[in-house]
């Protein structure tokens, strides 16, 4: 989903390693929560469970993980963000793409956050509040984000002012 004559900024690369290692957190967490199954099976505690599906449990839970590591790269690619002149434009997605667009008059007020993950690897979220919705845009740098922040926030007061 393109638009003519929108020229989009990229996220910071920096966030694909960021979006690894929570993938790989994440994926670690639910093998082990669906291993249990397969330990309690082989421990004999629950010896009447089906072999396929005690073995399937973390086999189909490891392969979906494996999968969405794989693909990291390429949605983090994805991704971008445009300033207009009335406007700012967020893209995302490989196979279900979206642009989402909120008025700079629209904005309440913006929010920079980062989590302990972000911040080993340089990167934040900038999140735009408006009274309908909230856009969250993921892995941009520190630099970046508070540029945005700033020149939201002046481009925001701007068009309420006049209302």
């Amino acid at each position: 989903m393109e638009l003519e004559g929108v020229e989009f900024m990229p996220v910071s690369e920096k966030e694909i390693p960021a979006q690894l290692v929570t993938g790989v957190v994440g994926t670690l967490f639910f093998v082990g929560v669906t291993a249990v199954p397969l330990i309690l099976k082989l421990t004999g505690v629950w010896a009447g469970l089906w072999d396929w599906f005690a073995w399937g449990l973390p086999g189909a839970m490891l392969l979906w993980g494996l999968i969405d590591l794989a693909l990291t790269p390429r949605q983090v690619r994805a991704r971008g963000y445009a300033e207009r002149e009335d406007d700012i434009l967020w893209r995302e997605g490989l196979m279900f793409r979206s642009v989402k667009a909120v008025p700079y008059g629209r904005l309440q007020y913006v929010d920079v956050e980062e989590g302990p993950i972000q911040r080993r690897f340089g990167v934040q979220t900038v999140t735009l509040k408006t009274a309908g919705a909230d856009l969250e845009m993921t892995g941009l740098s520190k630099a970046e984000s508070e540029r945005l922040r700033e020149v939201l926030m002046q481009r925001g007061q701007a068009r309420l002012a006049g209302l």
